[in-house]
Parts: structure tokens; C-alpha cells; sequence
């Protein structure tokens, strides 16, 4: 089961209802791909004896194909890729850590060594996987924009009816108050690379998240005490698509660290933004 959820009570943000709801339909259109089915697709590689599995999850309001650039770039390099898929606006954490569950379980029972590279809200599944389903094979995950800490966006908008709707449950549970859910989750027992991206083509969401952020994630929410970080100038949208993002991915599944030399080393937890500044 997952930690107990404390309970809550009201938080209001500040912020411009018009910006709100600006925001909310800005997610309506950046969330208007349909909802899939959980599924998982095995992406050709190329033939290796033994090969180290590699299970791809994507972000919330996305879908596998998202993540097919990044996923074929490391089937390249020999890995066996299993991309799943999962109805990330559809189901409350606990049923989509299941169709997690089913998805490991399903492609990669035989595996010997086994690494997750995820975006944004797939990150935040897998660390709930791991947290009940512990898994010795389990080598390194890999972290593209995770919400860690939660996001400042939730914070304002999770109570505007239009993003409960178009968004679902989960992502009501990613704020950032202590009860949410990636602030119940305890770190991975496993060796884990964040990269962190800075650019945001999403004013509306940099304009409700203070500090440095990526549009919908702050950079400081990102971090996870015990992981190695770096931060990327793609956006969170489209970091999946970056050739540098995909090296540093196969980098850090391979030797259990980033090229520090071709980006940001972020070394310490980044102190977040006064929201009132």
C-alpha cells in the first residue's frame, strides 16, 4: 500500500483567477490527445546476448509515443525497451501503479538487470512501484522533469473544476503540500539520475511557478535527496526528443552517472522561490 495520506486542509495560492483560467484551458489543449489503455510496446533493438531491460514510462497527459524517440535511441545501443503505455487521466494513483506492476510483470519477468527511464509523472509511479514492490534486479532510474516535490501548478489550479476534468485524479495528488503524493513516497533504494529541464515554452505555467522551472515543474520540486542532477535547456514538453538528453540517459543506465562537462551539475537541493516575492 501506499503511505498513509495525511489529512488536509484548504491552502488557497495567490493568483489571478483569469490567469487560472487561462491556464486550465491551455491544459485542455496540451491534454486533448485521447486517453489510452495501459499497453506496452517492445521497440526493435539491436541483437545482444543477454541484454539489460529498460522499461520507458511517459508523463501525464501523454502517451507512449511520446517517449519513442528516446525509447528507439536506446534500443540502439542493445538494451531491450519495453514503452508503456498507461491512462494517466483516467485512474487514481493506486490502479496506475498496478498497471504498472502488470506492465513489469508482463515484459520483464526473465530480466536479470533492470533500469526505468521515465518523464514527469512516470517518474513519480515508479518510485510508488518501488516503494511496495522492492526489486533487487532493479539497477538505475533515470528521472526526465519529475515532479519530486510536486508542482506549484496543482497548488493553484487542483481545485479548478475544469483541470480535475481534464486532468483526472493523479494529478490532483502532485501538489506540493506535505500530503501529496510524491511527498509521501520515500527515495528509491536505487541509483537515480535527474535531469532537470529549464526551458519552458508554457509562459502561463512559468508564470505560476516561482523561481527557475521548466513550465509546469519548478526546478527546486525536482530534486530527490541521494540522486545525481543536471539541468537540461529543453523544455519539459519536448526534452524527450533532445539526442544530448538521450546521451545523458544512456550514460547514466550504462556507468551510473551524467557528462557534467556538457551540462549544469546541480549539486545541492536548489532552494525554491518565495511565491510572494
Amino acid at each position: 500500500m501506499l503511505p498513509e495520506q495525511a489529512a488536509t486542509g484548504d491552502s488557497p495560492r495567490r493568483a489571478d483567477v483569469a490567469v487560472g483560467v487561462l491556464l486550465s484551458l491551455s491544459v485542455v489543449f496540451w491534454s486533448s490527445i485521447p486517453a489510452v489503455s495501459g499497453a506496452t510496446d517492445e521497440v526493435e533493438s539491436v541483437a545482444t546476448t543477454e541484454p539489460e531491460y529498460v522499461v520507458v514510462m511517459h508523463g501525464l497527459g501523454r502517451t507512449h509515443r511520446a517517449m519513442r524517440p528516446l525509447a528507439e535511441r536506446i534500443a540502439q545501443q542493445g538494451y531491450r525497451v519495453f514503452n508503456v503505455a498507461y491512462p494517466s487521466r483516467n485512474l487514481a494513483p493506486a490502479q496506475l501503479i498496478e498497471v504498472v506492476e502488470r506492465a513489469v510483470a508482463d515484459c520483464c519477468a526473465d530480466a536479470r538487470r533492470l533500469h526505468f527511464v521515465t518523464h514527469s509523472l512516470g517518474g513519480i509511479l515508479v518510485r510508488a512501484h518501488l516503494a511496495v514492490n522492492p526489486d533487487p534486479r532493479v539497477g538505475r532510474v533515470v528521472m526526465l522533469s519529475p515532479p519530486n516535490q510536486g508542482t506549484e501548478l496543482v497548488d493553484t489550479l487542483g481545485g479548478n473544476w475544469l483541470f480535475e476534468a481534464v486532468m483526472g485524479p493523479t494529478a490532483k495528488e502532485l501538489g506540493t503540500g506535505p500530503d501529496s503524493l510524491p511527498n509521501r513516497l520515500p527515495p528509491p533504494d536505487v541509483e537515480v539520475g535527474i535531469v532537470a529541464a529549464t526551458g519552458s515554452i508554457h509562459p502561463l505555467g512559468s508564470l505560476l511557478i516561482p523561481g527557475e522551472d521548466d513550465g509546469i515543474v519548478a526546478r527546486c520540486r525536482m530534486w530527490l535527496e541521494g540522486a545525481e542532477m543536471i539541468a537540461d535547456e529543453d523544455s519539459h514538453a519536448m526534452m524527450m526528443r533532445s539526442p544530448e538528453v538521450a546521451r545523458q540517459v544512456l550514460l547514466f543506465i550504462s556507468e551510473g552517472h551524467f557528462d557534467h562537462t556538457t551540462a549544469e551539475s546541480v549539486v545541492d537541493p536548489p532552494e525554491c522561490a518565495d511565491p510572494d516575492e
